[in-house]
């Protein structure tokens, strides 16, 4: 009986992965474009919350911040279900915009931009114009 399960659940996970690589077999072949820019937003957000995560350089609030958004993305748990076409994605993207925005609040650009993997020009449209930062405290500066 217990075999029976875990052979189930080996297919389960095997049929996940498969599905998985042939989702970014796919994407790679997207012409350039805002497609291929969507289809690509979401991993370049897990690899940049992983760089950020562990650099000295990001101050402690904004790493809980983008730790938050990255546990977010691995949950298995959506207000939206993920298996809704287009849609299902949407909370997983306010979410980590949010916290990205958040970190470009409090963390020098070129940090955040050497921890994306992605095209600069997306992080940059997501961020905003740019603010000064105080170098010791991480906060912005006052607006003057």
């Amino acid at each position: 009986m217990w075999r029976d399960w875990l052979i189930g659940l080996a297919v389960a996970v095997a049929g996940l992965l498969a599905s998985w690589a042939l989702l970014v077999l796919l994407a790679r072949r997207l012409p350039p474009g805002l497609l291929r820019d969507l289809a690509a937003f979401i991993p370049d957000c897990l690899t940049a919350v992983r760089r950020l995560r562990r650099d000295p350089r990001v101050p402690r609030r904004a790493r809980v911040a983008v730790v938050l958004a990255g546990l977010w993305l691995a949950s298995p748990i959506d207000l939206i279900p993920e298996f809704l076409p287009v849609i299902g994605l949407l909370d997983d993207i306010v979410v980590v915009a949010l916290a990205l925005r958040y970190a470009g609040r409090r963390v020098p650009r070129p940090v955040l931009l050497e921890a994306w993997p992605g095209e600069p020009r997306l992080l940059l449209r997501l961020l905003g114009p740019a603010r000064a930062i105080d170098a010791e405290t991480g906060a912005p500066t006052a607006d003057r």
